[in-house]
């Protein structure tokens, strides 16, 4: 192998097999000593898609970082698996004609070893796939608890259908009205659907936010998604039915008395009930246009509002003013109740929508300093104020008026104070192939029976010609597999067809990775207290109302059921940044994918991973450049050739004397395991690369490009040999072979981090700037704790200086200690 640079494919391939071979990486679950570190990363989806930059970026910073905590002392559990079920490997199959099964297991196989060669930490003994047996029994184990418990359900109700897709999606699939991963828009549909009862834990989940460390812009958005609103619930009876009522939800019942109409969803099941034969046409092809409309276009502000009257009136429970029954498309079954009391002087959707059908504008708020009339208004008064035109309660501030107002609904059994949240359940249903089945057998006679625990799992069957979407489940069709057998009566039964949303699948497996070698339970309790709650957490902040919430939910209902000790799985959560090139996102469109396996090949692993870490602050992200790499690979190979220059048989001394050094060597040395240290627990990946290199260019000074320098070989050694220790996170192949180069005995990442002397961190020396009139004139050195008046002194004793200041008067004297003395003359 050539000496002159440091030989990456041979040195990184050979390390891998000694880590291989030696089971280094082993990890001891039931090992009690110690402190406990659980280091997680978002695991990935194996479909046609290799690892790409991205990649990269989630996993090698964040072992960095698990291998510093594990030369700290701790006891680091940094597992790795795969989300393998799921519409990118069933789509990929389709698309080459072959099996999700086969395109799954090729690609786990291919992106395991792209894995290894980013020289990860992963124990791979614990490794979860989502698409396996052993894995999804305990998918379909958690359902049936859920619905031991109540939680999931099978319900009818309007799901968010893909007709791209050929499926039902979750609310948190959907992004401004279209499917996340195709972009085609997403319709509403009415199925018979299986749900988690998310909202039973709105409150928790809430509540739980304030106990754990995330950024504050995911916590946000999780309160807004859960979308807590404290209001009133309040019945309007039906003229001439009056056993009828329609119940809204709303957050100002100080406005009920300027209600000139009620407004429901096209999806609202009262609109059959409430609507009059004359009005029926009518309204029937309005409810019909409005199903094909998204709910974030029919949420607008913007839109024009559309309606149809129902034929129908509804009566005021203060005031028995008979008002209108309308319906509306702005209105949602989603939230609420899916009908709303409309008040179009202090709500500008009402505002709006009563301009436009010419209906009653009742002002009954008024602002605290000024009147108004409605004759004068140009949109709704929304905020607080004073109650007028509301019987009794006029005159009265707005926000005292809206417990007054509620409190006399309580006393006429027509209202009460609500708490309500914006979150739905969960729909996990699913119309595809590629899925964990819902282990659940519908028989005519007993019901919906879940399957026999000890029949777990209910296997998926591979047996299939055409598993493409139809519409409805593939599974359907398969009549042998289908038809069963009731377990509670014996007769004829049928199994479930749907399959279950993957995130089910991932809202555990942070769990599962502890008990990964056992079969006989879902989870290991003693692990699971020594280990939980995760540590660190990475991933994408488009997880924040999807996955991040899922796992929160799951991991406190197995909390509340005695199946795990923690109530919140995650400490910590930290989002990664985005890598770009030339400033815009990558992808395949743009033709600026960069793909490591060229860079790998040229500069090795560890280069390529370093690169990453020093393009940019983790959490922010960076910008590529073929370019930039260079210098990395050249700072790499620095060291390389210092390591060479300086190759020993026995491990470098760990004991440093100061006296050995020069001052500015031992300083920057022991300010470089400092900074590093606490760049690494704050990950800040790129500025720990500068600081290494500000040593390695100190060490060049001192020195120089060959030879010793006269230097004692031990000396350099023992120094070498921290600055590897200080490196081998950061690079775990190359540090690996120049511990050994130096003496040391495998392996560099279970040696000590390095300590540092507080002593040397400061200069014992400065160098003092001297100036006159501002312009720069000499540079003397001091020691560091020389006192104001022997730095003006000094300065003022420099021949250098003096020659500026001859002839001249002498004004001023400024003192910056230990950075400038500035003399003013005239």
């Amino acid at each position: 192998m050539s000496e002159d640079r440091y030989p990456s494919n041979q040195i990184e391939s050979y390390w891998r097999q000694q880590w291989d071979k030696d089971n280094a990486f082993r990890v001891d679950l039931d090992d009690d000593e110690g402190e406990h570190k659980y280091v997680l990363v978002m695991f990935s989806y194996p479909s046609a898609a290799k690892l790409h930059i991205g990649h990269w970026w989630n996993y090698g910073p964040i072992d960095t970082h698990a291998r510093y905590l594990r030369m700290k002392g701790y006891k680091v559990f940094e597992p790795m698996g795969f989300d393998s079920f799921g519409l990118p490997a069933e789509n990929f199959a389709i698309k080459v004609g072959t099996h999700p099964r086969t395109v799954t297991e090729e690609s786990i196989s291919y992106i395991r070893e792209q894995l290894k060669q980013i020289g990860a930490m992963y124990d791979w003994n614990w490794e979860v796939v989502t698409s396996h047996p052993n894995y999804y029994k305990w998918t379909q184990w958690l359902f049936q608890q859920l619905f031991k418990h109540g939680i999931a359900v099978q319900k009818d109700g309007l799901v968010n259908w893909s007709p791209t897709l050929q499926t039902v999606l979750a609310n948190e699939q959907i992004i401004n009205g279209m499917d996340e991963r195709t972009g085609n828009p997403v319709i509403q549909k009415k199925m018979t659907q299986w749900y988690f009862r998310i909202t039973e834990y709105a409150e928790k989940l809430l509540g739980g936010l304030k106990e754990i460390d995330w950024p504050e812009s995911t916590i946000k958005r999780q309160e807004n998604w859960i979308g807590r609103s404290e209001g009133a619930s309040i019945e309007f009876k039906v003229k001439g039915d009056e056993e009828t009522k329609v119940e809204v939800f709303t957050t100002r019942p100080d406005t009920l008395f300027g209600v000139s109409y009620l407004t429901l969803a096209p999806e609202n099941e009262l609109l059959e009930r409430l609507t009059s034969i004359r009005q029926g046409p009518e309204v029937r092809e309005y409810c019909e246009r409005a199903m094909r409309i998204s709910e974030v276009d029919r949420s607008s502000t913007t839109r024009e509002k559309t309606g149809v009257f129902t034929g129908s009136y509804a009566i005021n429970p203060v005031n028995d003013e008979v008002i209108p029954i309308w319906v509306s498309d702005y209105v949602l079954a989603s939230y609420g109740t899916g009908a709303v009391m409309a008040v179009p002087a202090h709500d500008q959707r009402d505002y709006e929508f009563a301009l436009k059908f010419k209906l009653p504008i009742k002002l009954v708020i008024r602002p605290i300093d000024q009147l108004i009339d409605v004759e004068d208004m140009t949109e709704a008064f929304t905020e607080p104020g004073i109650m007028r035109e509301s019987g009794d309660f006029s005159g009265i501030m707005s926000e005292a008026g809206k417990k007054a107002v509620t409190d006399r609904l309580e006393s006429l059994n027509a209202g009460k104070h609500t708490v309500t949240y914006r979150l739905r359940d969960w729909s996990v249903s699913r119309q595809r192939y590629w899925g964990c089945p819902i282990p659940m057998i519908h028989c005519e006679k007993c019901g919906v029976v879940p399957v026999p625990e000890d029949q777990l799992p209910v296997e998926l069957p591979h047996e299939i010609k055409d598993f493409r979407p139809k519409g409805t489940s593939p599974l359907g069709a398969l009549e042998d597999w289908v038809n069963t057998v009731c377990p509670n009566c014996g007769g004829p039964a049928k199994r479930d067809t749907d399959t279950m949303d993957t995130f089910v699948c991932s809202s555990f497996y942070h769990l599962r990775y502890l008990a990964a070698d056992r079969d006989d339970v879902p989870f290991d309790m003693e692990r699971m207290k020594r280990w939980l709650p995760i540590s660190l957490y990475v991933g994408g902040p488009e997880h924040g109302t999807g996955h991040l919430i899922y796992i929160r939910f799951i991991t406190r209902f197995l909390h509340e059921i005695g199946w795990s000790p923690v109530a919140e799985p995650v400490t910590r959560l930290v989002h990664q940044g985005i890598i770009t090139k030339d400033g815009m996102r990558m992808s395949k469109s743009k033709g600026n994918v960069v793909n490591p396996d060229a860079f790998i090949e040229r500069y090795g692993s560890d280069v390529f991973r370093m690169y990453m870490m020093f393009t940019g602050d983790y959490r922010m992200g960076g910008d590529w450049s073929d370019e930039g790499i260079t210098g990395i690979d050249r700072f790499v190979n620095r060291v390389w050739r210092l390591v060479l220059r300086f190759t020993g048989k026995a491990a470098p001394n760990s004991d440093l004397n100061a006296k050995d050094y020069p001052e500015i060597i031992f300083r920057t040395l022991n300010n470089t395991v400092k900074a590093v240290g606490e760049d690494l627990d704050n990950l800040s990946f790129n500025t720990a690369i500068s600081r290494m290199m500000e040593l390695v260019n100190e060490l060049y000074k001192w020195l120089g490009d060959d030879g010793d320098a006269g230097v004692d070989h031990e000396v350099i050694r023992a120094l070498l040999g921290v600055l590897i220790r200080t490196m081998a996170p950061f690079a775990p192949h190359f540090c690996e072979e120049a511990w050994e180069r130096l003496g040391g005995k495998p392996y560099v990442f279970k040696q000590e981090w390095p300590s540092y002397d507080e002593t040397a961190l400061v200069a014992n020396t400065i160098t003092l700037v001297v100036q006159v009139n501002g312009k720069l004139r000499d540079r003397i050195e001091a020691p560091a704790d020389t006192s104001r008046e022997d730095l003006e002194k000094m300065a003022l004793a420099s021949k250098r200086v003096q020659g500026y200041m001859e002839g001249k008067t002498l004004r001023k004297v400024v003192v910056v200690p230990g950075k400038l003395v500035n003399i003013v003359v005239s």
